[in-house]
């Protein structure tokens, strides 16, 4: 059973993480891999909305999605692209990456030895990572625009959609952790975070939902 606490101080940080920026065209569309097939689908969305010409996929798997995506994430949201009607022409694939970081910089270097000018990206990934997915973007590849994206959704939709409360509570926090200790690791920019949604923070580290804290460097 969540709290009424709990489910306060995840609505915190879930406001908090989503970058509210308005769509615009861009060179192109990156789509970070994840459990969240509505990725995939957003980023098919914003494509037929002629917000960018070609695609990138990027992820490999994770302990999340090695049984229901075995064939890597990207592939299955390429998969998922094509399904709804995007040519094979405008998808590529980046199948190696296992972290933000990685999806930035593959993704990255996938598109460079395509021969594609990049001067702005339009971001997709899950509605509770758009800020970590951004900050990254900023530190990794720091010379273009980024605009961040996610599926529309409110906190309790969102969580229905993917059947698991407690695990959108615990990517929640992982989330922030890393918006709290990543700067100083050098692997996104630092940003404001305001007091409040600290505190959510630790409250909600307090209740348990630890399962996707990442280790501090010894």
């Amino acid at each position: 059973m969540i709290s009424t606490q709990a489910w306060s101080d995840a609505q915190l940080l879930w406001d908090f993480q989503q970058m509210h920026h308005t769509p615009r065209p861009c060179s192109v569309g990156i789509g970070l891999g994840s459990h969240d097939l509505g990725v995939a689908d957003v980023t098919v969305d914003l494509y037929r909305r002629g917000m960018f010409p070609l695609i990138v996929f990027t992820g490999a798997t994770s302990r999340t999605t090695r049984e229901h995506m075995p064939r890597g994430e990207a592939e299955h949201y390429r998969e998922r692209a094509l399904e709804l009607g995007v040519p094979d022409s405008a998808v590529l694939v980046e199948p190696r990456a296992r972290n933000t970081g990685e999806n930035i910089r593959f993704s990255r270097e996938l598109l460079a030895e395509r021969g594609v000018e990049v001067a702005s990206v339009l971001l997709v990934s899950k509605p509770y990572e758009e800020r970590r997915a951004f900050a990254t973007a900023r530190r990794l590849w720091p010379e273009v625009e980024i605009v961040s994206a996610s599926t529309p959704m409110a906190l309790p939709e969102y969580v229905d959609s993917i059947g698991d409360a407690r695990l959108v509570l615990d990517m929640l926090v992982g989330a922030q952790q890393r918006l709290l200790i990543y700067p100083e690791q050098g692997f996104m920019i630092r940003q404001e975070v305001p007091a409040s949604v600290t505190t959510a923070y630790e409250r909600l580290c307090a209740a348990g939902f630890t399962s996707r804290l990442a280790p501090r460097p010894s």
